[in-house]
């Protein structure tokens, strides 16, 4: 009625509509309930996290998201207002193989077994590379991940996917991290298995540990941190340039590092680990 009121007459839409012509003004002149009042402002919340997280995050992540932020709202209402909004994920993926395990390097043995039980920071660490494709180009990303805190501790970036690259992202995990107790880093891939890189290790007394060709499972928490990084940032644009890329990229893996040291200090523990 309210929407055609420019057109019929209020009396005759009551009395096609059955409604009295009083009972329409008092609901139009009627203010909004509180309930309706927090929902309007919970979408406004909604959408903005929604923005914030590039599309990317579902219900109980977005949720996780509000909440750290100090949004009081259950994941029912959020997964509610999500469909209110027609507020949706994307996702899209690009594949490159950037682990070469078919070498003659020697290999370390596999210590980790796909246990990921820890008690302690820098007890394990495990690495990896992934890949970024730009226009002018492919990147490639090594980086190296706490199983306690599940936080990136270090990482590198360049235009090739060298031994050396692997050494800055173990270079910068030593100097933020300083661990001072027996330590294990998983990783599979020759670069790993370079005597320069092992060298390394032995100096800063940490013990290598490596899967053997075709099992990914043992670096699964690695993978699970690039699908998140693929899905919330790199998939969601098309870099021109790569230190475009480079730039986003840096901006993401330290906003994780800042979420994750909020969770130490208030724990906050049931947002989702990467």
């Amino acid at each position: 009625m309210k929407a055609h009121q420019y057109i019929y007459p209020i009396q005759i839409m009551s009395q096609v509509f059955c409604v009295s012509a009083s009972g329409y003004y008092a609901w139009r002149n009627r203010k909004p309930s509180i309930r309706a009042q927090r929902d309007a402002l919970l979408e406004v919340h909604v959408k903005a996290a929604h923005e914030a997280t590039r599309h990317t995050y579902g219900d109980e992540r977005l949720h996780a998201e509000l909440e750290a932020n100090g949004t009081l709202i259950s994941a029912y209402k959020v997964r509610v207002l999500r469909r209110r909004l027609g507020l949706f994920c994307k996702q899209k993926k690009r594949y490159k193989c950037t682990t070469n395990s078919n070498h003659n390097k020697a290999v370390a043995s596999n210590l980790l077994a796909q246990d990921f039980s820890v008690s302690r920071p820098n007890q394990v660490w495990v690495s990896d590379i992934t890949y970024i494709w730009t226009n002018e180009g492919w990147l490639y990303l090594a980086g190296i991940k706490d199983l306690y805190s599940c936080e990136i501790v270090g990482y590198a970036i360049g235009e090739r996917m060298t031994v050396a690259l692997c050494v800055a992202a173990l270079q910068m995990a030593l100097l933020r991290r300083k661990p001072k107790t027996k330590l294990i880093l998983h990783s599979r891939g020759s670069q790993y298995c370079a005597k320069e890189y092992q060298k390394r290790l032995k100096q800063a007394g940490i013990v290598a540990s490596m899967s053997r060709r075709g099992n990914c499972y043992d670096n699964a928490p690695m993978e699970s941190f690039w699908g998140s990084l693929k899905n919330e940032l790199i998939h969601q644009k098309s870099y021109v340039t790569k230190q475009t890329a480079i730039n986003e990229i840096v901006e993401y893996i330290e906003y994780s590092i800042i979420v994750r040291a909020d969770i130490q200090v208030w724990g906050i523990s049931h947002l989702p680990r990467r």
